[in-house]
């Protein structure tokens, strides 16, 4: 199997989903604006979203996929199945239990999250009634991405990363053709997550029956994968709710900070889960199977190879991202979401946000390509111990930066991004320390190559965007059309760059085994 080529296909399929779930904020932003309304839907949506991180594409997949690749390589597919029956059982019938104890507990959970929220009554109980209506998206969600784990482990990458498309395509209609006939139009959002959540599991069903392991019920105690992948979870479960609870711990800062600072972080971060989510976890989607066979088969050698690969492709791609969304702040976060009841303030104050995420970018994506590289070797503590201190360094950094430097909601992005770079500068040194990576000689070279390409992308865009504020002033095929030309013209000059200074894509193709 190609890997460069599956990363392509894996790109692809989430670039689709990111361009819907653009549209989608797009829509949400022109109808909702950045109020009372839209704080509380993002709060609402954003608890299920950080269950479903925690419980479903974290710590459970961390646990599962490297067992599931054990089982393919080592055991026969009736033991294969087996223990996707025995776990997909489980996780179900723990999910309706967490499902329901989440809707009724919805006020005390949204006062935990935004405690801000009790000095307006009328918001506090909008959010709590919202949250009852989405709360069970994390049993659809769970249960999709133990299908995608399934999926992906069976090279079968693709299907995964098309399956959010489907949540997007939800409140697209929903917002179009919905919303005039709620009391509350903002409800309509809530239902269709809940709809869109329902699809997703649906979509995937017929591709588990195509490779013949679609889960049975099969209800055993004494499972020895089971209790594996649940003993792999108990640290996992930690390490992963450190990051959520450092984006919990954010979302309670803003709540006491003047209404709209939830809603401008929200949209900030939709533009930077554009590059994360197209590279950052397209790549550690199809690193961790990869990586948990090579582990499994003793093959340090490919193993160590397979992370340098990726850490290569994630600087090349990852950087001049970064770069695009510090330079382009503006113009992106206009031509997205200035529309109907988004105001040009709503504009500036998403834009420093945005500015300051942008610094953490490559951070991020790193961390979800060197996280794999434990995960896989079935090593979860050290991660975990990595995440605890971020998480204590980065609520000092929100400290000093909300509270001491008046920062405000830029001070909660900033602190995130910087979070994330210590976290992957931690990772890193442990990976080396260990020597179970040791990275590809010509290092030096590459990065220098690299800045430079960066240098000239940065000064095209720069001086090619013009003003920020005569933006406000184009219609919508104009900035659309602009952005688009723009960012064309970056890639251009970026690739065309590297190209002079010797890149080379086929230098990139990684083959491994199936």
């Amino acid at each position: 199997m190609n890997l460069l080529n599956a990363l392509a296909k894996v790109g692809s399929m989430t670039f689709v989903s990111r361009i819907l779930g653009f549209v989608r904020d797009t829509l949400i932003a022109r109808v909702f604006g950045a109020g009372m309304l839209s704080d509380a839907f993002v709060v609402a949506f954003k608890i299920p979203n950080l269950l479903r991180r925690i419980s479903a594409e974290g710590a459970f997949s961390q646990a599962f996929v490297p067992i599931l690749a054990e089982y393919r390589s080592q055991r026969n597919m009736d033991e294969t199945q087996q223990l996707i029956n025995r776990v997909a059982t489980w996780l179900g019938l723990i999910l309706v239990v967490v499902t329901i104890a989440g809707m009724l507990a919805a006020p005390w959970i949204v006062s935990l999250i935004a405690p801000g929220f009790r000095s307006d009554m009328a918001k506090m109980q909008l959010t709590v009634d919202l949250l009852r209506i989405t709360f069970p998206y994390i049993f659809f969600i769970s249960l999709v991405s133990m299908a995608g784990g399934v999926l992906n482990t069976f090279n079968k990458f693709g299907i995964p990363a098309f399956t959010p498309a489907w949540l997007n395509v939800s409140m697209i209609a929903a917002v179009l053709f919905f919303a005039d006939l709620f009391e509350e139009p903002i409800k309509v959002l809530a239902w269709a997550v809940f709809i869109g959540g329902f699809l997703q599991l649906v979509f995937q069903i017929p591709f588990l029956k195509q490779i013949g392991l679609l889960p049975k019920f099969d209800f055993k105690r004494d499972d020895e994968g089971v209790w594996r992948i649940l003993r792999l979870m108990g640290p996992a479960v930690l390490g992963v709710s450190v990051a959520q609870i450092s984006l919990i711990l954010n979302t309670i800062f803003a709540s006491f900070l003047i209404t709209g600072s939830v809603s401008w972080l929200y949209y900030a971060d939709r533009l930077m889960e554009f590059p994360t989510g197209v590279l950052g976890v397209a790549l550690g989607t199809i690193l961790l199977p990869s990586l948990s066979k090579a582990h499994a088969g003793k093959d340090g050698v490919e193993y160590s190879e397979l992370l340098d690969w990726g850490l290569r492709l994630t600087f090349i791609l990852a950087a001049p991202a970064a770069v695009a969304l510090a330079v382009l702040a503006a113009p992106l976060v206009t031509a997205l979401f200035y529309y109907g009841k988004f105001t040009p303030l709503d504009v500036a104050m998403t834009q420093q946000a945005l500015v300051a995420y942008s610094i953490g970018l490559l951070g991020l994506i790193l961390v979800k390509i060197l996280a794999p590289g434990f995960y896989a070797r079935q090593n979860i503590k050290t991660p975990v111990k990595i995440a605890v201190f971020t998480l204590v360094v980065t609520q000092l950094m929100n400290v000093l930066f909300v509270f001491v430097l008046d920062l405000r909601h830029v001070g909660l992005a900033l602190a995130i991004g910087l979070g994330a770079c210590l976290n992957a500068g931690l990772l890193y040194y442990h990976l080396r320390k260990s020597n179970v990576f040791l990275p590809k000689q010509g290092w030096l070279l590459f990065l220098l190559k690299l800045l430079l390409a960066l240098l000239v992308m940065g000064n095209v865009l720069y001086f090619a965007m013009g003003e920020a504020y005569a933006w406000l002033e184009f219609g919508l095929i104009q900035r659309l059309g602009f952005i688009g030309g723009l960012v064309l013209l970056g890639a251009f000059s970026y690739f065309a760059t590297l190209m002079l200074l010797g890149f080379r894509p086929r230098d990139y193709i990684r083959r491994v085994k199936h």
